[in-house]
């Protein structure tokens, strides 16, 4: 049998759940109700509202990357240098809660975080004074950070594993304190996985409405949001097709930067 028709499956599956939506996203996007071609529904984005909706998702979900990105490369620092390897039950801690429902793990800190939740009556109970928490940008940073610091910690971690200590020890002694060993050896050998943990975490943290509609309510309207609204309330699968397709430069944009940077998938491996 032709090893080849094992990938008959693969295929089908790829042409039916990916490549046939993705057509349709791009037939609505450029077309109109009657069906004529039209760029109408990508330059929408440029209106005040979807602007500022995508300005918004922009800076946030930028800052919950770069907090990822100072959080997760000491802890991957860390792992690497105890000697925890991939297998471990403290990489396995990282990974399980990946397996809990997505929505379930927001709905957690939206208990946490609201009014009458946990934090204001831990607050309350010591006589301090509650805080405004739900509802706040600083609450969907801390969803999206919650949500997608795995993402950032596994593909640096799998990178600095692969740095031979025989680089190091070398550096150390060719004279090369510990500063100037990490940013000559560690942060150059571990751009790879950089570069995958940002897009692991900047793409979904960019296009998430889930975690804004429950810790910011309806006050805080990511690009997410908007294009949400338009295929389930409006019913306008044209605009939110559009908006959808403006949000895909920044994912080729971050699958061009994967390729150029991580060529041999080092830190999408684990």
């Amino acid at each position: 049998m032709n090893k080849k028709l094992l990938a008959g499956p693969y295929l089908l599956w790829m042409t039916a759940f990916t490549l046939i939506p993705l057509a349709l996203i791009v037939y609505y996007g450029m077309t109109d109700k009657t069906g004529a071609f039209t760029l109408s529904n990508i330059i929408a984005i440029t209106t005040a509202e979807h602007a500022k909706a995508l300005w918004l998702s922009l800076g946030l979900s930028l800052f919950s990357t770069i907090v990822c990105l100072i959080m997760a490369y000491p802890l991957a620092m860390i792992l690497r240098n105890r000697g925890v390897n991939q297998g471990s039950f403290v990489v396995f801690i990282f990974i399980l809660p990946m397996w809990m429902n997505f929505l379930l793990r927001t709905l957690a800190w939206q208990t946490l975080l609201e009014k009458n939740g946990v934090i204001n009556g831990i607050l309350s109970t010591l006589h301090l004074p509650t805080q405004s928490l739900i509802n706040t940008p600083g609450a969907i940073i801390l969803g999206m950070v919650y949500n997608f610091l795995p993402f950032m910690v596994l593909p640096i971690y799998n990178v600095l594993c692969k740095i031979d200590d025989n680089t190091i020890n070398a550096a150390k002694d060719l004279g090369a304190n510990s500063v100037q060993t990490f940013f000559r050896i560690w942060l150059p050998l571990s751009v790879p996985g950089i570069i995958s943990g940002i897009t692991m975490v900047f793409v979904p943290a960019l296009t998430t409405f889930v975690i804004s509609n429950l810790l910011g309510g309806s006050k805080i309207l990511l690009i997410g949001n908007v294009i949400e609204q338009e295929f389930t309330k409006g019913s306008n699968w044209h605009l939110g097709s559009g908006l959808s397709l403006v949000l895909m430069v920044f994912i080729l944009i971050s699958m061009a930067l994967i390729a150029k940077y991580d060529k041999n998938g080092e830190g999408t491996s684990f």
